[in-house]
């Protein structure tokens, strides 16, 4: 009717219907306002305000966990990180030139990159298994997200205004005509020979900006972690696949817009000249990306409380021990029956239906239904003849079992943490040091050079260059990541997971046999697949065993049901913090390795040898029926 009534009357007869719909709210709010109970005082008028009483919540108001999601709806669960790439990009690019420029030189800039992954790896597992225990009533990854996104937003200010605090703190402004004489962020070898000016002290600057870095980096691996028990939580088992190939298509695309983002100049654009210039106009657009893209996850969908969780497994599980005494009574009575009917020769073949006691019917759940949380067993010897609900078995796992499974773990998942250990490794020499392999190796160029020579113009125009060659592998990744479910329900898991290390192997080592710039473009390709296999092959297994509850299986292939107490959170978690230790190993010893070989090739080639010794312990995973 209000169709037709827009029809023939345009827009009077939108004004008319939206005329109505403000007579409508109006005169509900003055039936709102009548009905306040001015005489009990102001608990009246505050119950009032609060409304009725809510309903207590069940599990049937989360019917939406147990369902297939579309693609879309997957889009929406995985955008948090898509902004935690886009913040991943700044951070790359910007905080060592930042930490340069303020004064701290490569020997401890060293020790600042190694600091957040030698945090990361203690403390990510221990969230992990926080999080598994978390009985928040909007649920346990949630949370965990909003307090490591706070994080990274920290990071995302403190990084490009730390100098700019330092000021304010009491650091003297810089000297005029000061100038900065870089080295080799590898090497840690410093170039100045001449004398110049002393430097201006930034002290609080450096702690700033060292602070914000520490934050972004720690905060944004970490957060990844809930991110992708979220994902896992609220997604049916058969969508595990089609959800994590999603969660590395947004992450690609998020590490793709961020490096060009961070590759326009925006010092000639409006925009930049009104946020400060180019380093603040790109933290500060993507720091509102990173705002919206975490706030559209954390309002997709609710997550069921750990408390109905513990409740209705609970209740499955007494539900079942009734079931199983009821019928063991019903055998027994059957039996006595039969007795006595042979004894006394009472119609020996007939039935005594309506004496037999019925079986009772449970619709009890399937191991491994989502959400997962870790499969307890209970004595089923117990009877409850008249006892205290407080006399029942208590399902629920303590904080100590959650944080002695990260010590005490199957063969299974330690051999999924040492692929994707050697994984992240061969992947962090590609990501932080691939520039300047393309600046010495590849255009020949010098960054001990002075400034103005054709050998440092060749360097910077090399790394340039070779964050072209990262936005490619970002790129690839996303594309990759469309396919690589498809791949594995046809060739299986072990053949996606080896062939994708092998083939980044391959395409490390021909960049370093070829210094070519096309090759730098077209075996860059190659490192997205290595960046979306390391994203979807590791956490599809984990998800794989809770789900079936099986991380062990006999030497004639059988598999082995699990009573440990094991946390998806927390497994999550420790797969996860590979990252951590491989930062820190590498941090440690790729600029020795790099100053014995004399070259920046060694770092292509050391990612080569440990691709292919990724790929050599992927072929010992347990794969199950993937």
């Amino acid at each position: 009717m209000v169709d037709k009534l827009h029809e023939y009357q345009g827009l009077t007869g939108r004004f008319h219907g939206f005329r109505d719909k403000i007579q409508e709210k109006w005169s509900g709010w003055k039936e709102w306002k009548d009905g306040i109970p001015t005489d009990k005082g102001i608990s009246g008028i505050f119950n009032h305000l609060r409304g009725p009483p809510k309903l207590e919540r069940s599990l049937d108001d989360y019917s939406h966990v147990y369902r297939q999601k579309s693609r879309k709806e997957l889009v929406r669960v995985s955008a948090a990180v898509m902004g935690i790439e886009f913040s991943y990009a700044a951070e790359t690019a910007f905080v060592s030139p930042t930490l340069l420029k303020i004064g701290v030189d490569h020997q401890h800039m060293t020790l600042v990159w190694a600091l957040s992954p030698l945090i990361g790896f203690f403390l990510t597992p221990i969230l992990g298994s926080v999080s598994d225990r978390c009985r928040s009533k909007y649920g346990r990854r949630r949370p965990f997200i909003l307090l490591l996104s706070i994080g990274v937003f920290l990071g995302l200010l403190l990084v490009p205004n730390g100098e700019d605090l330092g000021y304010k703190f009491g650091d003297p402004l810089p000297l005029p005509n000061r100038t900065v004489h870089l080295g080799h962020r590898v090497t840690a070898k410093v170039i100045d020979d001449t004398p110049t000016a002393p430097s201006s002290s930034h002290n609080w600057g450096i702690f700033f900006t060292i602070l914000g870095t520490v934050l972004l980096d720690f905060d944004a691996d970490a957060c990844q972690s809930p991110a992708r028990a979220y994902l896992l939580d609220v997604t049916v088992p058969d969508d595990h696949a089609k959800g994590l190939s999603t969660f590395t298509i947004m992450a690609g695309l998020g590490g793709f817009m961020g490096y060009g983002l961070g590759g326009i100049n925006w010092d000639v654009t409006r925009l930049g000249q009104a946020l400060g210039g180019h380093v603040h106009a790109t933290f500060t657009l993507i720091t509102i990306i990173f705002i919206i893209c975490v706030s559209y996850t954390i309002t997709s969908f609710k997550e069921i409380p750990l408390f109905l969780l513990e409740r209705d497994e609970f209740n499955a599980a007494l539900e079942q021990q009734q079931q199983q005494q009821k019928q063991d009574k019903d055998n027994e009575y059957e039996k006595i029956t039969d007795e006595e009917t042979a004894s006394y020769g009472t119609l020996p073949n007939e039935r005594h239906d309506d004496l037999i006691l019925k079986q009772l019917s449970a619709d009890n759940k399937r191991h491994g239904s989502v959400p997962m949380i870790p499969e307890i067993n209970i004595d089923t010897s117990y009877d409850n003849y008249g006892f205290d609900d407080k006399d029942k078995p208590d399902p629920r796992a303590t904080l100590m079992e959650y944080l002695l499974s990260i010590i005490y773990m199957p063969h299974s998942v330690r051999m999924v943490c040492l692929t994707n250990l050697f994984c992240w490794m061969a992947h962090v020499c590609y990501s932080l040091y691939f520039t300047d392999f393309v600046g010495e190796a590849v255009y020949g160029g010098n960054p001990k050079a002075p400034e103005g020579s054709v050998e440092r113009e060749l360097y910077e125009s090399g790394v340039r260059f070779g964050c072209w060659g990262m936005s490619m592998y970002s790129l690839s990744c996303a594309c990759y990541s469309l396919i690589i479910e498809k791949l594995i329900a046809r060739f299986k898991a072990k053949k996606v997971y080896v062939c994708g290390l092998l083939f980044y192997s391959t395409g490390m080592m021909l960049m370093a046999l070829t210094k070519h710039p096309i090759g730098v473009i077209v075996f860059s390709w190659t490192a997205g697949v290595m960046y979306s296999t390391l994203f979807t092959m590791p956490y599809l297994l984990i998800a794989h065993y809770h789900a079936s509850s099986t991380f062990e299986v006999t030497m004639d292939g059988e598999a082995i049901q699990s009573g440990s107490v094991r946390g998806l959170g927390t497994d999550v978690a420790i797969v996860s913090s590979m990252v951590f230790l491989a930062q820190f190993l590498l941090s440690c010893c790729l600029g020795t390795i790099v100053s014995v070989s004399g070259t920046t090739t060694a770092v292509v080639c050391v990612a080569s040898t440990l691709a292919a010794c990724g790929a050599i312990a992927a072929t010992q995973v347990m794969y199950l029926d993937l």
